[in-house]
C-alpha cells in the first residue's frame, strides 16, 4: 500500500469534504442487530489497484468466505476516500458495509463525524482486547477522542535506502546514524556535473521529492504537535526550529536549494524504474518498506541496503525510530449488516495467519503483535529493518484531527516556503502557522 497513491496535498480536498460530514452522520440508520450467521452479501470498498495487490486482497476474501460460507463479499477496488465519503453520506443499498483508507490523517474526521461506526462494542462482544492485539502507536492513529472507529490493516514504516556501491566509492563504512553524520556523508556522496548540475546527490532534502513530506522527516525529532488543550504548539517546541535548521544545512552542504530543485525536477516518476534512487541519482533516500520489493523486481544495477533514518545528535539514543502510517479498516455507520461486517473487519485485521499472508503478499508491515513475531513472516533482512522501526518505542504517528489533517497540509505549505527562502523570520512564521492551524480546527468544529 505505497503512499504514493495519496497525493501529499490530499488532506485539503478531503478536509473540505470532511466539513460536510460534521454533524451529518446518523448512526441509527445502520443496524448492529443483524444475525451474522444468516446468508448475507457485504460490500467491501478498498483502495488497492495494482494487480498483485488486488490478487492479495481477493485471496484474503476467499479465505474469509471459506471460514464464513454464509457471508459473500463483493469487493470494489481503487476507491478513493472522497468516493467513500460521498457514498456514506448518500447511504442506501449501494453504500459499502466495510471501508478502508490509506489516509490515517482522516481518521479523526471519520470518528468525530460518526460516519464510521465505533468498533469498541464489537470488540467487547468478541472478547478482543485491542491493547493486547495491536501496538499502541497503531491504535493511536485509528481512534479519535476515545472513539475507536477503525483498526489497523497493515502498516507502513519509513526508513533510509542507501546505495552501497556509492558508499564504498566514497569510503563510507556504514549508513549515518545522526543528522551531523547525514550531512557529512551527503556532502561526500554528492557528485557534480558540468554546468552546475549533478550526477548524483547524497541525500535530497527538498520537501517536494516523492515521499519527502516534511512530517515524515520531522518524526525523527519526536515533535509534539498539540498541547493538552488541542492547541498547535509548533512554535513552542524547540524541535521545530532544529528540524528546519538541519534541513537548511543539508541543502547548503550539497549546493543550495535552487540547484537541488532544478535537479529534482529532472527526476523520473516515483513508481517507474526512472525513480531517482533506483536510477542512481540519489545515494540515500527516505522511503517505505514497499520500495525494497520494487528494487528487487527492477534488478537495479547496484548493491543497496536499508537502515533507520538518522536522528538528531542530541537524541542519539532514539536511533532506530521512524515515521509510521498505514491502511485502516472500519464499518460504515449506515450498514444494515454491521455484525457480519465486523466478522470481515476482525478477520482482516486481527487473524494472525491472514495478517501475515497479506503482509507477505504486498510487502507491508504487519499490524498485530502476533503477526510481527510470526515465523511465517518474510525473513528478508531489509524487510526486517522496517519491522524493527515499526516496533521501536520512539517511532511516531501523526496525531488525529477532526478536519482530516489540515494541519499537515499547513505544515507542508509552510515548509515549502521555508526551504525556498521565503520565510525571513522563522519564529514569527511558526507562530503564524500555529494560529492558522488553530483557526482551521476551530472552524471545522463550528
Amino acid at each position: 500500500m505505497p503512499r504514493w497513491r495519496i497525493p501529499l496535498r490530499a488532506p485539503v480536498a478531503l478536509a473540505a469534504a470532511g466539513l460536510l460530514l460534521s454533524g451529518c452522520a446518523n448512526p441509527s440508520v445502520g443496524s448492529a442487530d443483524d444475525d451474522p450467521t444468516k446468508p448475507v452479501t457485504l460490500k467491501f470498498w478498498h483502495g488497492w489497484s495494482a494487480p498483485g495487490e488486488v490478487k492479495a486482497i481477493n485471496d484474503s476474501i476467499a479465505r474469509f468466505e471459506k471460514l464464513h460460507p454464509n457471508i459473500r463479499v463483493e469487493s470494489t477496488g481503487n476507491v478513493t476516500d472522497a468516493t467513500i465519503n460521498q457514498a456514506l453520506r448518500a447511504g442506501g443499498g449501494e453504500a459499502p458495509d466495510v471501508v478502508t483508507s490509506f489516509t490515517t490523517n482522516n481518521v479523526g474526521q471519520y470518528c468525530d463525524s460518526g460516519m464510521w461506526a465505533d468498533l469498541d462494542p464489537f470488540m467487547r462482544k468478541s472478547g478482543l482486547d485491542k491493547t493486547k492485539v495491536f501496538p499502541k502507536t497503531l491504535l493511536d492513529y485509528t481512534s479519535y477522542d476515545g472513539d475507536q472507529c477503525a483498526l489497523p490493516l497493515l502498516a507502513d514504516a519509513y526508513g533510509m535506502y542507501y546505495n552501497k556501491d556509492a558508499f564504498d566509492e566514497a569510503g563510507i563504512s556504514r549508513p549515518p546514524r545522526t543528522m551531523s553524520e547525514l550531512e557529512a556523508d551527503a556532502k561526500k556522496l554528492t557528485k557534480r556535473a558540468g554546468g552546475g548540475s549533478y550526477k548524483r546527490v547524497g541525500f535530497m532534502p527538498n520537501f517536494r521529492l516523492y515521499q519527502n513530506s516534511p512530517d515524515r522527516l520531522f518524526a525523527q525529532w519526536g515533535p509534539t504537535y498539540f498541547d493538552a488543550k488541542g492547541d498547535s504548539r509548533l512554535a513552542k517546541d524547540p524541535a521545530t526550529s532544529k528540524f528546519f535548521d538541519t534541513a537548511h544545512k543539508l541543502v547548503e552542504a550539497q549546493g543550495g536549494y535552487n540547484a537541488l530543485e532544478r535537479f529534482r525536477t529532472s527526476f523520473g516518476d516515483e513508481m517507474s524504474t526512472q525513480n531517482a534512487f533506483m536510477n542512481g541519482k540519489l545515494a540515500m533516500h527516505l522511503d517505505g518498506e514497499w520500495r525494497g520489493l520494487m528494487l528487487n523486481e527492477a534488478k537495479v544495477g547496484f548493491d543497496w541496503g536499508v537502515a533507520p533514518l538518522p536522528v538528531p545528535d542530541d537524541q542519539a539514543g532514539t536511533y532506530g525510530r521512524g515515521y509510521l502510517t498505514g491502511t485502516v479498516a472500519g464499518i460504515a455507520h449506515s450498514s444494515r449488516h454491521q455484525n457480519a461486517a465486523w466478522e470481515l473487519v476482525k478477520y482482516l485485521t486481527a487473524d494472525t495467519d491472514q495478517v501475515v499472508s497479506f503482509a507477505n503478499a504486498i510487502h507491508n508491515v504487519p499490524s498485530t503483535f502476533a503477526a510481527l513475531k510470526s515465523p511465517k513472516l518474510d525473513a528478508d533482512p531489509t524487510f526486517r529493518t522496517f519491522l524493527d522501526i515499526a516496533q521501536n518505542k520512539y517511532s511516531q504517528v501523526m496525531p488525529p484531527s477532526t478536519n482530516g489533517g489540515m494541519y499537515i497540509t499547513s505544515l507542508q505549505d509552510f515548509s515549502y516556503s521555508v526551504e525556498a527562502g521565503k520565510v525571513h523570520d522563522l519564529e514569527k512564521g511558526l507562530r503564524e502557522l500555529d494560529r492558522q492551524i488553530d483557526a482551521d480546527t476551530l472552524q471545522s468544529k463550528s
